[in-house]
Parts: structure tokens; sequence; C-alpha cells
């Protein structure tokens, strides 16, 4: 029986596995899915955000706040890409300058540091691509970009060096209460925990329903996105935001961490929590508003469409509590600022289970982790240590984004390690460039077959494997 049973596998589930692997406890995250970051986490916008939009005292603006001021200690420690940029939110009318000063009043509130309000032409000499009509903005000097990937893989990797236990590809089919805890039912046989944070995403209702009588809705709302090329990357330096709205943030405009230039989301709430495709209607919306923030947004640039989902919930606030049923904690309703959140939220979660069970802090906890070497990044001196060292880093298979085969094998072969192409595009970017996978899809699956052990054609792009060809 485990002490606790953490049921997803994103940015929450992932965050919560490693603070809770810093105790003497014994831990498990199961997932249907055959990765981590396979749900919300993989498609967002991957903003740091500073904590102005959140309402005081809510736990969005509590845990925004704590979780941008941990992100660049974590980023550190744990190897993944971060970077301080600003953002700016836009106000195009003077009579709307009152939402520009609420946002003030309510991130200074919430302890943001580092806001002010510029005028248009202030906000031109710094973004010399923002449009003309731009008649002030909120300036956010705390507000960063990440990469959501390699966070997450970083806090799961960190946990399972910690000794958490992850069952992918195994789904919570149902749940009994017992007298020492839990009986969960998966799809390969059964887990027994004494307690169960349920941080399942935009299916995180559908588990609380399986425990609790009390009733909880999530509503999937979509948002589609428009990635560009690096060719586009420097149009702007920060994140050009809109004021917001009920449904959202708006259209942003921002630089990733990794040099393309990102564009979206919409926001459309709909009731299938599988549908990710995209829309004609969505993305001539994206190109339209997020043309009205920057000029000349390059969209014939654009490389890759593609679709989120964030669980709304009906309170407009996080939902992190025990239920009426002691030892089930949920953890749901996790929309933006969900991934800023998340490592504040793995805090939060660790003082519920603090409540319940008992926290003796490891004198063994390992508190940093090395991520997958990036060759692209490194300098000709290092690239020629490491390629003497292992050669295969000198032989190329991503040739947009400069991945070489020990970067692969790397994925691959590390703990947790990559079994589909998106696995180890998450984890390398290899099949993130101009081409879309075009070149270098052939070499790696060939290289997660050998792995795997299965014959080339069975190797998939994502998801789950079949028992046939269930690796080995």
């Amino acid at each position: 029986m485990f002490d606790v049973l953490i049921i997803g596998a994103g940015a929450v589930g992932c965050a919560a596995a490693r603070e809770l692997s810093k105790y003497k406890l014994s831990v498990c995250v199961a997932d249907k899915e055959s990765d981590v970051c396979e749900g919300t986490t993989k498609a967002n916008s991957a903003i740091v955000h500073a904590g102005f939009d959140a309402e005081p005292g809510t736990l969005k603006a509590k845990l925004n706040v704590r979780g941008s001021e941990m992100m660049e200690e974590l980023s550190q420690k744990l190897d993944f890409a971060y970077k301080r940029n600003e953002a700016f939110v836009l106000c195009f009318d003077e009579a709307q300058q009152d939402g520009l000063k609420t946002l003030l009043e309510r991130g200074e509130k919430n302890g943001v540091k580092g806001l002010s309000i510029i005028s248009g032409d202030e906000a031109r000499s710094l973004e010399p691509a923002l449009t003309d009509e731009v008649v002030s903005a909120l300036r956010a000097e705390s507000s960063a970009i990440v990469c959501p990937f390699e966070m997450t893989l970083a806090f799961a990797e960190n946990a399972y060096a910690n000794g958490v236990e992850f069952r992918l590809s195994e789904e919570v089919k149902s749940i009994e209460k017992t007298d020492e805890g839990f009986k969960v039912t998966t799809s390969k046989g059964e887990i027994e925990a004494k307690l169960i944070i349920n941080a399942a995403g935009v299916y995180a209702d559908r588990i609380h329903s399986m425990v609790s009588r009390s009733p909880m809705k999530l509503i999937p709302r979509r948002g589609e996105y428009m990635l560009m090329d690096k060719a586009a990357g420097g149009l702007v330096s920060r994140t050009i935001f809109q004021l917001p709205t009920k449904m959202g943030k708006g259209i942003l405009v921002t630089p990733t961490v990794h040099g393309n230039l990102l564009a979206g989301p919409t926001a459309e709430n709909i009731d299938d929590k599988e549908n990710t495709s995209t829309t004609k209607q969505g993305l001539s919306e994206v190109r339209a508003k997020g043309s009205l923030s920057v000029k000349n947004v390059p969209f014939n640039k654009v490389i890759t469409s593609f679709t989120g989902l964030r669980a709304v919930g009906e309170s407009g606030d996080f939902i992190i509590e025990e239920t009426e049923v002691e030892g089930f904690i949920d953890a749901a309703g996790i929309e933006s600022p969900g991934l800023t959140s998340a490592p504040a939220i793995g805090e939060y979660l660790a003082e519920l289970v603090g409540k319940r069970l008992t926290l003796e802090k490891k004198d063994s906890f390992i508190d940093t982790r090395k991520g997958v070497v990036h060759f692209a990044a490194l300098s000709d001196e290092e690239k020629s240590a490491l390629i003497e060292k292992d050669p295969a880093y000198g032989r190329i298979v991503c040739r947009c984004e400069t991945v070489t085969e020990g970067e692969i094998r790397d994925a691959i072969n590390r703990p947790l390690g990559a079994t589909t192409l998106d696995g180890v595009k998450r984890r390398t970017r290899a099949g993130m460039g101009r081409c879309q996978a075009g070149f270098c899809s052939p070499t790696t699956m060939a290289l997660i077959a050998e792995k795997l052990g299965i014959k080339i054609e069975d190797v998939r792009k994502n998801g789950v494997y079949e028992s046939e060809v269930s690796p080995k």
C-alpha cells in the first residue's frame, strides 16, 4: 500500500510528486497516457504569469505569485529552460484605461513587484512592433517564459530519483473507499493507497465522482495557437497581452524560450474532453486579434498550429481541498495560471497531506537534476569534447533544431524515458522545427524501436501501445 497515490502526471501531479518525495512517504503517480505531460500541460502559452490578473484572496492569486517566485531557482536546480522577459498588457482605448489601473491595484494587493503603467509611446519605444492603436500598457517586470515540457519532465524525473513510482499507461477505472484508505482499480490491476490526490486535469471531475457525492463539473475550454518559425522569434521580446475578459487573458503574442514566436489562444467552451482539433474560425481569430497588438505578425511563417484544453471549474478559482471523503484531495479546475502555480500547488498539496499523514523529511533528498544535453546550445569546445566521449553526439538527426543521435538516445534511455515520437520531441525538440519531423522521424523511430524491442512500424507518435506490441 502506498501512502499517497497521485492521479495525473501533468505539471500539477508531477510538482506534487516532487514535493512529497522530500518526505519519508511511499508515493505513486498513475496516468492513463504513456508519458508525463500528455494533457493540458503539453499545449499552453508557456507563460510564468506575474500574478496581477487573479482576484486578491483567491488560491489563484496566492499560488500564482508564490509559483512565479519559485520558478527561477527551480529552473536552475532542475535544469529546464526559463527566461525573465517581462510582459505588457495593452489598452487600445482611452476609455478603458481604468482596466489597467484595476490590474495594477490587484497585482499590488497580490504582492506582485515591478508593476507600472506606461504610455503607448513608452511601450513602443521598448517594443517597436506594437501597433499605433496602443494608448497605454501595464508593464509587468516579473513575467517570464518557460518550457512546460522540460519543467514537468524535470519535476517527474527528480521525483523518480527520490523514490516516487510512476505507473504510466494505467487508467483509473474505479475507486473504492476502504478502512485503510482506498482501493483503486486500473486498466492493469489494482493500487492501494492511504490517500489520493486527484490531479487528472479535464478528467478530474470524473475521478472526483468515483469517490465523492458532492457535485463537480469541469468544462473543457479549447484554446487554439499558431507557432511561427524562429525567423520570426525576434519580433517582440516581451509577452504581449490584451486586457483580459471573463474568458481569459485573450490572444497573446510572445517569444518562446527556444526562439520561436507564439500567438493565441482562443477561448471556446466545449463538451468533448478529447477535442484538440484546430478550426478555420479559431485560427482566423488568432490572426485577427494578434494583429491588433503587433504589426506585421508573420503568419506566413507558421510551422504548426495546435489546440490545448483548460479545465474550467464553476467557482472561477482553483479547487484544491480535501473532500468530504477523508483522505481524498482534489486538485481540480487548474486553468491559467496553473502552469505558473504548479510548484506552489505542490507545496500546498503537501500541507494538506501533512494533515493526514506524518511528514518527516528525508536526509537523502536529491534537490537537483540534469536534463538532456542540448547539443546546439554548446560551445564548439564543448561539442568536440562531447563527441569525443560519445560519437553519437556527432550525428545530426534533426536538422531544423540540430538534435543529435546522442540526445535522442539519452531521451529514450534516461529515467521515465520517451517511448513515442512526441516523447522524444518534448525532451529534445527533434521534430519541433521548420519541417515538423519530416526529415528526422525515420531515424528517431528506429532508435525507439531498437530500445523497446518492437518493429519500427509499431512505433507510435503518441498514446498507449497495444498489448501485442507492448515495449519490453
